[in-house]
């Protein structure tokens, strides 16, 4: 009788996976039945069967799971993650609303986040990027500039002990830090790849790189809307740490914080203590819930 084994998701395309086992070596998994809701980092049992494939029998209760979501469907980014590190650059310009929205999904999963602003070789650009990102740094959020191309090595402390996940749109520069870091994730990106039958996309599945027992980096596809549908208005306004200490003194308990009078939220904007380009992303987050 074969019996079922632990083992690490490592890779992730659609309905296949790359399953880490114990003794270092991977195997080709699939899960059973019709319906998939694996993702990397998920702990999961497998029975190995031959050439190198097993099969999912069950994922093994998870630390967080970290998904985007709209009104149809929703899409896995990573299971088990401790820590966000969101990657933005001096150029080309980025989202600060999917920030925004990258923000309160780890704050809803209770991760820690990181920003780190790439490309600062290109001193020119740096005000701006900084003055776009001023009011996150304003709340506490840790941002750490680097470049790439020569610096990369200055995140590596920030990722000890933590099992994070590389988070940002195209062209930011994710795939160049994942290859500064970790020599070989290019050439092991690519055997994943060719075994998953993935494209040739940069990143077209979410990949496990792990440094040590306690410490590992995900690398996910770059992502151009991250959609927050899961969450309802409750977990929506406490995703904005700002807003905690004014919820609840509106002068109604369902306070939409439109129109209404004596509404706390908007009275904190008005008063600065809220930043106008936030609410104005808690609105729209709001719009999209309902």
């Amino acid at each position: 009788m074969i019996l079922s084994i632990h083992g690490e998701v490592v890779a992730a395309h659609g309905r296949q996976y790359r399953v880490a086992l114990a003794d270092g070596t991977t195997v080709l998994a699939f899960p059973r039945g019709k319906k998939s809701e694996i993702a990397c980092g998920d702990r999961v049992d497998v029975t190995p069967g031959g050439d190198g494939q097993a099969v999912i029998d069950a994922i093994l209760p998870r630390q967080s799971l970290l998904y985007r979501s709209d009104e149809f469907r929703r899409k896995l980014i990573a299971a088990n993650v401790t820590q966000i590190v969101f990657v933005v650059a001096v150029e080309p310009g980025f989202s600060d609303e999917l920030l925004t929205r990258c923000l309160v999904a780890a704050e809803d999963q209770d991760l820690r986040l990181l920003i780190v602003l790439n490309k600062c070789d290109l001193q020119d650009r740096i005000a701006p990027a900084r003055a776009l990102l001023a009011p996150f740094t304003q709340l506490g959020y840790s941002v750490l500039e680097l470049s790439a191309q020569s610096s990369a090595e200055a995140l590596r402390p920030q990722l000890s002990g933590q099992t994070s996940v590389l988070v940002g749109q195209s062209g930011m520069g994710k795939s160049t830090l994942i290859n500064a870091l970790i020599p070989g994730a290019a050439a092991a990106t690519r055997e994943i790849s060719a075994a998953l039958d993935s494209g040739k996309h940069t990143t077209t599945h979410a990949t496990l790189y792990r440094f040590d027992a306690d410490s590992a980096l995900i690398d996910s596809p770059g992502l151009q809307e991250l959609g927050l549908h899961h969450l309802d208005i409750g977990a929506i306004e406490q995703g904005f740490v700002e807003f905690r200490p004014f919820l609840g003194h509106c002068r109604f308990r369902n306070c939409r914080h439109e129109r209404e009078p004596d509404c706390a939220l908007r009275a904190a904007v008005a008063d600065g203590h809220i930043h106008p380009r936030r609410f104005e992303a808690f609105r729209t987050l709001r719009a999209q819930s309902e």
